[in-house]
């Protein structure tokens, strides 16, 4: 049997933790593993615009040190936040649209080799034009794609987020199988 018999915080950062976990494996032998402990949790929206194309944001993404092409997201703003009010406000935040009528799609583990992020993807129909609201040192491109161009995208590896393939591939399946 596996199990963690320690953890240890080794980094307190604005959104997350890092842990050294201690894990006893079956033969009796410790091993460190890391832990991300995502403290909020996120919410990711598919906007359908009304001609059928799918808004998405192109940002800069450090980990990667280029741009990206995904759905907006973003994290709750405390752990009691429901996913859908997260979702809503990162749509108009992100894209300058808003939706009175979010439905819930589908909802993910993001990397769970070593992280618990959850993100609860939502669909957004009826688009109402807003105003956007970058946070500060927020900068985004909005862009527009039919779901083939997108999943093009994907299979070509210019999409690689995960959310933002998992999303897509469940709008298509769900809505247009």
């Amino acid at each position: 049997m596996i199990k963690r018999v320690k953890r240890e915080l080794v980094y307190r950062g604005s959104i997350l933790d890092i842990y050294d976990d201690s894990i006893q494996l079956p033969d009796g032998k410790i091993e460190h593993w890391d832990y991300v402990e995502h403290r909020k949790g996120a919410a990711a929206v598919v906007a359908v615009l009304e001609d059928g194309r799918l808004l998405l944001v192109r940002q800069y993404r450090n980990a990667l040190n280029r741009f990206t092409l995904e759905i907006p997201a973003g994290a709750r703003d405390s752990v009691t936040e429901p996913t859908s009010e997260c979702a809503a406000r990162e749509l108009e935040e992100e894209t300058g649209y808003r939706c009175d009528n979010l439905e819930f799609l589908i909802s993910l583990k993001t990397t769970v080799a070593f992280c618990n992020e959850l993100v609860d993807v939502y669909v957004a129909r009826n688009l109402i034009p807003s105003k956007q609201k970058l946070d500060e040192g927020e900068e985004i491109e909005l862009e527009a794609h039919t779901l083939e161009d997108l999943c093009e995208k994907i299979y070509k590896g210019e999409i690689q987020d995960g959310k933002t393939v998992a999303a897509i591939m469940a709008y298509k399946n769900k809505y247009h199988l």
